[in-house]
């Protein structure tokens, strides 16, 4: 019959007491052995407090430098700096919208009435969603007045998750460097503005350039794929009309 020994009660036989012992013994070992690691671990931290302490107080000073500097310094530049470029985008919306378009374009690069323009601000505020900004109306602005070096160089530096902006600027580097007679790179811009972020306006627009721009370079296949994804998925694009007649045009390359 199966039996079990009771917890708590007395040891018997001598064999029991045996073993009574030696547990006591191996209890008394371990607990022995805890207290010997829990002071060892006192004494370290006793004779190391100091440097532990110093490691808290600089942890703290950087959270807190960091929230401060985030609340005291980073968001107030944003304001000032948005406050800066408001005169500066109106020059730019002007001269998109209306006549004197070069003169209105430098007035929105230099500033004036001393308002800084532009430039200033990508420079005063590197850093800044605003600075970030001011790169894109700069780029686009060196774009339109044919200064097609100067957009390169903005636009290069301006970058944004925005599903029409990031596509937009690296779609402008494209149209520079087909001006500056510079195909292949338009090409490789071309290609990372369409694929960068899918919608119904950006998307399309710049695989057709860069479906146009390989035929030019004799990347036949690569054309054909963009022409037939312009057909495909975005049917009701401006690109989507005429299509079929690039896609003939690559096909017929390739063969």
């Amino acid at each position: 019959m199966a039996t079990y020994k009771k917890r708590g009660g007395k040891p018997t036989t001598k064999a029991e007491k045996a073993l009574s012992i030696e547990d006591e013994s191996t209890t008394a070992s371990i607990v022995s052995s805890l207290d010997g690691g829990a002071s060892k671990t006192e004494e370290w931290v006793i004779k190391n407090q100091k440097y532990i302490f110093i490691i808290v107080i600089l942890v703290t000073v950087s959270v807190l430098g960091f929230l401060g500097f985030n609340k005291y310094i980073q968001e107030p530049k944003e304001s000032q700096a948005t406050n800066d470029m408001f005169q500066s985008q109106q020059y730019f919306d002007q001269a998109v919208n209306g006549a004197s378009k070069d003169s209105l374009f430098t007035l929105a690069l230099n500033g004036a009435d001393g308002k800084y323009g532009f430039l200033d601000i990508a420079d005063i505020y590197s850093g800044s969603k605003a600075g970030n900004l001011a790169n894109y109306y700069a780029g686009m602005a060196y774009l339109n007045m044919k200064d097609y070096s100067n957009a390169v160089t903005y636009l290069n530096s301006f970058s944004s998750n925005d599903d029409v902006l990031g596509p937009i600027a690296k779609g402008g580097i494209g149209d520079a460097f087909v001006q500056l007679e510079q195909l292949d790179d338009a090409y490789d811009y071309y290609v990372q503005a369409a694929q960068l972020k899918s919608n119904n306006y950006t998307t399309p627009m710049y695989l057709y350039k860069a479906g146009v721009i390989g035929l030019k370079l004799e990347k036949y296949s690569s054309a054909l794929a963009f022409f037939n994804q312009i057909k495909s998925d975005f049917s009701d694009s401006i690109e989507a009309r005429d299509i079929d007649v690039f896609i003939g045009k690559a096909e017929a390359s390739i063969n």
